[in-house]
């Protein structure tokens, strides 16, 4: 699996050195930015991946580009690159969002291992977005009158509640609800109502 990983740095030199040491992976493919701005402006069009983000910076800081990732988007894990000792500004980055922060000047093995741990958070992510995707797609396979059913089993009613709101009969309220579970693939009613809890998430979002 290949792992991008975005290096947004002001200075040369640590963009450089970075380069140089990720990109002995094998599974890496590096990007690098000289600024926030920079990184700001392609984002959007990244495919998922890890960002590697100075805290200090001219233009947009890291705190700056943080906020704008998490507002847009959902698809980054970020680590940040903050001075040696800057307590504060880790404790801010990680109140904004950010999965882990390292000190200047980085330990190789420390940092290395930083991002395995970012892009094993980053895969966690990705598929419970995928679940979410699934779920909503699940349910749109079923019909009105299932999706009605389905509805009043998700606010706790019994089978003869959801017939008298429905106006049917209990008889053909147990046949919409075996109909609905065969089509959701799901074998009990707890794991039905997880399935609509996690499409209700995802169409919240």
């Amino acid at each position: 699996m290949l792992h991008n990983l975005y290096i947004v740095d002001d200075d040369e030199a640590v963009r450089a050195s970075l380069f140089r040491l990720v990109s002995r992976q094998p599974d890496y493919a590096v990007s690098s930015f000289a600024s926030g701005d920079a990184f700001l402006e392609e984002f959007e069009t990244l495919a998922p991946g890890v960002v590697l983000l100075d805290f200090h910076m001219a233009g947009a800081n890291g705190i700056t580009v943080l906020h704008a990732i998490r507002a847009l988007s959902q698809r980054f894990v970020v680590v940040i690159l903050t001075a040696h000792g800057a307590i504060q500004r880790s404790v801010d980055a990680m109140k904004a969002g950010a999965f882990d922060f390292i000190e200047k000047p980085y330990d190789p093995a420390a940092l290395m291992m930083c991002l395995d741990l970012a892009f094993a958070e980053l895969a966690r992510f990705r598929a419970e977005a995928d679940g979410r995707d699934s779920a909503v797609a699940r349910l749109a396979l079923l019909s009105p009158r299932e999706t009605e059913v389905l509805a009043g089993l998700g606010s706790g009613c019994s089978n003869k509640q959801i017939a008298w709101a429905l106006k049917i009969s209990p008889r053909t309220v147990e046949i919409y609800r075996a109909n609905l579970m065969t089509k959701l693939k799901v074998r009990s009613l707890a794991e039905l109502l997880q399935l609509l809890f996690v499409a209700e998430l995802a169409m919240a979002a």
